[in-house]
């Protein structure tokens, strides 16, 4: 079980409305097909997951937020397979929050993170689609006048075996819509699978390529102005004073207003870059509060100091002391990973009206539940007073599960009695980030003569998420999502402890890509390398030793070995190396082949990813992320650290921030190892966990030197 999987239900929403409250009532379509017809009253509803028209056409409702992940096309595929429908014939169309609340949350959660969007939701979108299977054959039964036991449905059509006969479900449609729906349906197995499973053209992909798809940031509504905003630069600090005259009279510029507790101003404009000009040049004077002599050393040397101190105990089994203290080798080792920015290509923004009667908002989020939460709060009205429309997102990664954004774009609509476009500039979205934590790793690893593990610890000192933002999550001093990554792998460790040291800082923190084990598998698999070589032997055979019991993770390694050509020899100054991973509900492997030459300059020319997610609904959506896995990952691995100066982050936009360009980009070879077990895992977040460690052990290879500390770009790789 993963950090994410101990969040229920609740504190999915809690954690998206952050300022609590109520759910969402609209939900805008920008890409939906179908929703006309159904609206107009010319399809039939089976169930409140899809509706059949007369034509044939399937419309299938989509609960989660699409953020470039393929939700949208693999939940229909669910429900059309069970439903035996005709797929060429299938449209999507976003589901209505509105009935959600209305019918006792009929479509269960909206929220789209912790790589659920298939893994949680599985069993009832196929008892939807089962259900008016089921539904039609009983209307066909009656239709045809024979059993319902001799009928079978078949790729759109209800047929008689015996005769031959059979009906279409748009003539049906009407009929099964009012038939009492059975109370328990059969699936089928996923080897009788012929839609799921299949990698059918995604339902987003045209509108993007058209131009057509709406993001956050294309919304546009009558009467509109802009909003640029001004954080204080120092979290936790608040605006003191501001000179509105010293704007007044800059082109377009309709005001200056006070938002999120004092903590920002935004100025408003009748145009986005009037208003940013304007921003820019208004005086601000900021109460930086405490935390504006806080530098980046002074957060390194408490967590470094906090690895010396007793920690909360996560995981212990046998006699660690014992038997490190009998050891015939040791090996020691501190590992260190960075804040990350999440760095979604499209900046946070929201767009808000509040009008006398409600309040509207459009906005590309994570969570439209807690969006509506968070703008009928912001508003002050009740959660039935608010529209949320959602829009696609131009990047998500945890960051936009968080919902500030839409709070500030509600508390300017409020004050200037307008519809307000609010639009963070890169700058704004880069310093005022939810980070993923800061973390350092010590690890202790003890060897018998036979180069076997005997004794194993690992100490986890960093900042916790749920420390702000779930605090009832936290058992025994213990932040699970700090430590997912360490304690829940399969290895067979004898003598092991697991332990965990809380250390927060002033900066916010928040769920990243793959949450922990975005940095514990990075020092997780580093350091088994280095047992590996500690016992001289090959990381995959020392691996294989400590993964016999598991047939999984022992598949998913094997493959990524074949796959990854490990063993074939290297020429001096490259390198190959695995890592592996198990997060979100999937088992990950990464290999990767590196290049290094003699001034130190890396290149990774190669990188294979083996996955396993016991079902897997859309294998080209599952590549797909694996590709912008490697992408993330890479991008941290090479550049990415978020650092703090004066109380404030330093970064600014992507020249000092920096992303993976296209020359720099590996090849990546995408497998799928299926093992037909009975789960249901995620892949967005998986996909990235092992990355890191595999390029740091592969420049271990190539160079002989091993890296403890991210980003790579202040390593010193060159080699004699």
């Amino acid at each position: 079980m993963t950090a994410l999987d101990t969040l229920s239900r609740r504190d999915f929403i809690a954690v998206g409305a952050a300022t609590g409250g109520g759910l969402a009532l609209g939900f805008h379509v920008p890409f939906g097909i179908g929703a006309a017809e159904a609206q107009a009253g010319k399809a039939a509803e089976l169930n409140a997951w899809l509706t059949v028209a007369a034509d044939d056409t399937v419309t299938i409702r989509v609960h989660r937020s699409e953020m470039g992940q393929g939700s949208s096309t693999a939940i229909p595929q669910l429900v059309a397979e069970e439903l035996e429908c005709d797929w060429s014939k299938v449209r999507m169309e976003f589901a209505s929050v509105m009935r959600h609340i209305r019918e006792n949350r009929v479509y269960v959660s909206f929220a789209t993170g912790g790589s659920r969007a298939i893994r949680d939701s599985h069993a009832y979108l196929r008892k939807a689609g089962a259900t008016a299977r089921e539904m039609l054959i009983r209307a066909a039964a009656k239709e045809l006048n024979v059993p319902a036991a001799e009928l079978k449905a078949e790729k759109g059509f209800v047929v008689h075996a015996g005769s031959g006969r059979k009906v279409n479900y748009g003539a049906l449609a009407e009929a099964a819509s009012k038939l009492t729906p059975p109370a328990e349906v059969k699936f089928k197995p996923d080897s009788a699978w012929t839609i799921a499973g299949t990698s059918p053209a995604r339902f987003d992909v045209p509108a993007k390529v058209d131009g057509s798809a709406v993001y956050g940031m294309d919304v546009k509504v009558p009467g509109m102005v802009h909003a640029a905003i001004k954080q204080c630069p120092v979290f936790g600090g608040k605006v003191q004073s501001y000179d509105e005259a010293k704007i007044k009279g800059m082109p377009g510029v309709v005001g200056v207003v006070k938002i999120q507790n004092d903590t920002a101003v935004a100025v408003v404009a009748e145009r986005f870059y009037q208003a940013k000009a304007a921003a820019d040049a208004l005086p601000i004077v900021w109460n930086e509060g405490e935390h504006a002599k806080v530098s980046q050393a002074d957060i390194v040397q408490r967590l470094k100091k906090g690895l010396d101190e007793p920690g909360a105990k996560v995981r212990h089994e046998g006699d660690f002391d014992g038997a490190y203290a009998k050891a015939a080798k040791k090996v020691e080792a501190e590992y260190f990973a960075p804040f990350l920015d999440h760095a979604c290509m499209e900046p946070m923004n929201c767009t808000a009206h509040v009008k006398p009667d409600g309040v509207e908002v459009w906005v590309a989020t994570q969570n439209i539940e807690g969006s509506l939460a968070a703008a009928a709060e912001a508003a002050g009205v009740s959660p039935e007073k608010v529209t949320a429309h959602l829009t696609l997102l131009g990047g998500g990664f945890g960051r936009r599960g968080r919902q500030d954004y839409v709070v500030q774009a509600v508390q300017v609509a409020k004050q200037v009695g307008k519809p307000v476009k609010l639009i963070w500039t890169r700058e704004e979205d880069l310093q005022h980030g939810t980070y993923r934590p800061i973390s350092m790793g010590r690890l202790k690893g003890g060897l018998d003569a036979e180069g076997n593990v005997t004794a194993y610890a690992h100490t986890v000192c960093g900042q916790s998420i749920f420390a702000h933002l779930l605090p009832h999550n936290i058992r025994g001093g213990v932040d699970a999502s700090s430590v997912d990554g360490t304690h829940n792998q399969a290895y067979k460790l004898p003598n092991c402890k697991f332990d965990y040291v809380m250390r927060n800082t002033h900066v916010p923190v928040g769920f990243w890509r793959s949450v922990g084990s975005s940095q514990n598998a990075f020092i997780t698999e580093s350091f088994i390398d280095e047992l590996a070589h500690a016992a001289g032997k090959d990381p995959v055979e020392f691996r294989r030793g400590m993964l016999q019991h598991n047939k999984s993770w022992l598949a998913v390694l094997n493959m990524a070995a074949e796959k990854g050509d490990w063993g074939k020899p290297l020429p001096k100054g490259k390198g190959r190396g695995i890592a592996i991973n198990a997060c979100f509900g999937s088992i990950t492997a990464h290999v990767a082949e590196v290049t290094v030459d003699r001034r130190g300059r890396l290149k990774v020319d190669r990188v294979v990813v083996v996955i396993d997610t016991g079902h897997n609904v859309h294998p080209d959506n599952t590549a797909a992320q694996n590709e912008g896995g490697v992408v993330y990952a890479l991008t941290a691995a090479l550049y990415g650290e978020i650092t703090i100066k004066d109380g404030r982050v330093e970064q600014t936009n992507f020249d000092n921030y920096e992303m993976l360009t296209i020359d720099q980009m590996p090849k990546v070879e995408s497998h799928l190892s299926l093992t037909r077990g009975d789960w249901w895992g995620g892949v967005g977040e998986p996909s990235m966990a092992p990355l890191m460690a595999a390029v740091c052990n592969a420049i271990y290879q190539a160079t002989g030197k091993r890296v403890r500390s991210l980003p790579l770009k202040h390593q010193d790789l060159k080699w004699a």
